[in-house]
């Protein structure tokens, strides 16, 4: 264990951190950039007299728990979470689970696309943020927040009926949950849900049991609007960070009919 360099990569992180992107409020007093030893000792569930030794390069070796909680306070990328446990003198484990505090950054991007409708989602699909083009567009996120719960448990379940889209989005959204379990084996969240899929849905174990995997990427759309009938949408997906959210965008062919209806809803979504 190398604690004078962990002191120095703990310190360093800390104040690269934004209080609004691990959650908290700026405050109006904060004399350094970053986080305080407080607020990273709570967030990763440690005293703060046990934080503030591993800065002084005179605390015990975390253990692995201790490092993983720290990685997900400190909103360390991969390759960062795979250093503090190299300093640590550990292995890095399977990675954090997914997150779900969207970044200050995201949701300013968010804001600032008033023309094009747009959401973030994390590795299991939960709609965690969304701008007013896309309220416009699709209406409030319903109560049930995970897109792939609604597509096989919601009001409209898919079936053997459904048409052609829904069918796509089904099989590449089931192989992504796999993908993502995979990647995030020890997350509760996306083994819970996967539980109450193969018991809300024999469809969605059909598919399960196909063992497909990917990570859905750019596709193409066609949402049928209550006012406006059938809208061909470009749906582009960010990788956000390593954190496993997605921000989703909703664009359309310059000049298409669907270009004109998404620049009305503009008008619409500004007043």
């Amino acid at each position: 264990m190398n604690r004078v360099q962990l002191a120095e990569f703990l310190k360093d992180r800390r104040a690269r951190v934004r209080p609004a992107d691990a959650g908290l409020p700026d405050g109006t007093r904060r004399r350094t950039p970053g986080l305080r030893r407080e607020e990273v000792a709570r967030l990763a569930g440690i005293s703060v007299d046990y934080y503030a030794r591993l800065e002084q390069a005179r605390g015990p070796r975390p253990s692995r728990q201790v490092l993983g909680a720290l990685g997900r306070a400190l909103r360390l990328f991969e390759d960062e979470r795979a250093y503090l446990f190299q300093l640590a003198g550990e292995q890095p484990g399977p990675p954090a689970g997914p997150s779900q505090v969207v970044p200050a950054g995201i949701r300013h991007l968010l804001e600032r696309l008033d023309d094009t409708p747009a959401f973030v989602i994390d590795a299991k699909y939960d709609i965690l943020a969304w701008n007013r083009m896309a309220v416009r567009l699709m209406g409030e996120p319903p109560a049930e927040r995970n897109m792939i719960w609604n597509a096989f448990c919601g009001p409209m379940a898919i079936n053997a009926d459904s048409p052609g889209e829904a069918q796509t989005f089904a099989q590449e959204s089931v192989a992504d949950l796999r993908a993502a379990s995979a990647r995030y084996p020890d997350d509760e969240g996306i083994r819970s849900l996967i539980a109450r899929l193969h018991a809300g849905s024999a469809e969605f174990t059909r598919r399960w049991n196909q063992h497909r995997v990917c990570v859905r990427r750019t596709t193409v759309k066609v949402l049928t609007h209550p006012e406006f009938g059938e809208l061909h949408l470009e749906c582009q997906v960010l990788h956000a960070d390593d954190s496993g959210q997605r921000v989703v965008f909703y664009t359309a062919a310059p000049g298409s009919r669907t270009a004109d209806v998404l620049c009305g809803l503009r008008e619409g979504a500004r007043v």
